[in-house]
């Protein structure tokens, strides 16, 4: 299934969302190099989230990444000795690995998005995306501890918007394309084949540990908030009337 759209119409502006959207098309097509691929992966091991970088918190040393190994750093000299390990972390949320990646990612926080923003008031969506975020990326780096691949794409923090929107509206209807068909599926049917699809399709290079855990964060986020965001729910429903 994909997502067309949610009839789950919202009254106010997602500012927030719009925000997160062009930030990560400015990065893609300002920031990261396009049609180099030794200038691409040079780009990605300097700034984005690397689980062995994260896990002895140093740089990867240029030993390390020509043999895809996580090695003792020790006398060894980093590839990019300047890199901020923690702040590679947030970094990665803004990164991408093509413009199918891009588009899917963006698409998905677009339909889902903004009513979650609604719920939470811009900045606590803010908060949300990026707790889930990084809360995906720590997850995989728990699982992968001495993997050299970097770790980039927004889907861990989008995730974290797709549980909190389960949480939230279990009940709206998705417009999806299924097979040839277009028809409305309940979102709780919707968000909950896409978790468990995580598991059942693990597609080569794709983080769905991340994905799995930024959705968890989400969803328990809301679950914890949820008489908090009951009530911002209400107050929003009464304000539709």
């Amino acid at each position: 299934m994909f997502p067309i759209q949610d009839l789950n119409h919202t009254r106010t502006t997602p500012v927030l969302t719009l925000a997160v959207i062009l930030a990560n098309v400015l990065v893609f097509f300002l920031w990261q190099p396009q049609g180099n691929p030794q200038g691409q992966t040079e780009f990605l091991y300097a700034n984005a989230a690397v689980p062995c970088e994260v896990t002895k918190g140093a740089p990867l040393s240029v030993g390390e990444i020509n043999a895809e190994t996580c090695i003792d750093p020790s006398a060894a000299t980093a590839a990019f000795p300047d890199k901020q390990v923690p702040l590679s972390v947030v970094t990665s949320l803004f990164l991408h690995g093509g413009l199918l990646h891009l588009a899917g990612n963006m698409w998905f926080l677009w339909i889902f998005g903004n009513n979650v923003e609604e719920v939470y008031s811009h900045l606590g969506y803010a908060v949300l995306y990026l707790v889930a975020g990084i809360a995906a990326t720590l997850a995989f780096v728990a699982l992968n501890p001495a993997s050299t691949i970097p770790i980039v794409g927004a889907s861990g923090a989008i995730a974290g918007v797709l549980g909190s929107y389960l949480v939230l509206f279990p009940r709206a209807q998705v417009l999806a394309l299924v097979g040839y068909f277009v028809l409305p599926v309940p979102a709780v049917l919707f968000l909950g084949l896409w978790f468990f699809s995580q598991f059942a399709v693990q597609q080569p290079g794709v983080a769905w540990q991340a994905h799995a855990a930024g959705f968890i964060a989400g969803a328990a986020a809301s679950l914890t908030l949820r008489g908090w965001l009951r009530a911002r729910v209400q107050r929003v429903h009464r304000s539709r009337r």
